[in-house]
């Protein structure tokens, strides 16, 4: 369905055919297309359901996609990503990370893409091969791809948002002969 709405021009639309109503699918168009598609019941009799679906926009909108002052952890959770950008398709790959006070992300080492890292709120310091980074509200913080880095949240908690290239997903492939 999305291949097809990605081949209309704005003004066009066509008309889905289904045995029941497509609920999932616009739940799916509002999430990815919200304001940029029209959405019109042009029959709704049991096993014929028929849905004309328009291109209003040449791409998708700008949205709001959360407010990060409003997520919160799950009670008992020690800390990680409380929010990740589920829009497809997408470029990039976000996460709102939350440490409660003292809690912390171990030393790892990052993945092959640089990832920016935008403090929110809280205190704490990323932990490099070579010292210590202090983070404070508002900082940017650039994490170089491969590098090693561990994260500790100070006495208020630390709250920040990663930006980062999208991984690929995963393919399936025909193994090599």
């Amino acid at each position: 369905m999305f291949a097809r709405f990605e081949e209309l021009g704005v003004g066009e639309s066509f008309v889905l055919v289904n045995d029941h109503d497509p609920l999932h699918l616009r739940e799916d168009f509002e999430r990815d297309q919200p304001g940029s598609f029209g959405w019109e019941y042009e029959n709704t009799e049991d096993g014929d359901w028929r849905v004309r679906i328009s291109r209003l926009a040449s791409t998708a909108l700008a949205r709001v996609l959360v407010d990060t002052a409003e997520v919160e952890l799950p009670e008992g959770s020690a800390g990680g990503a409380a929010w990740s950008i589920g829009v497809h398709p997408r470029d990039l790959d976000s996460n709102l990370v939350i440490l409660p006070a003292g809690g912390g992300i171990g030393e790892h080492i990052g993945p092959d893409h640089d990832v920016l890292v935008v403090v929110l709120a809280g205190s704490g310091t990323i932990t490099t091969e070579r010292g210590e980074v202090a983070l404070a509200p508002g900082e940017l913080v650039l994490l170089p791809r491969r590098s090693r880095r561990a994260f500790t949240a100070g006495p208020e908690g630390l709250r920040h948002l990663t930006v980062h290239r999208r991984r690929p997903t995963l393919q399936i492939t025909d193994a090599p002969r």
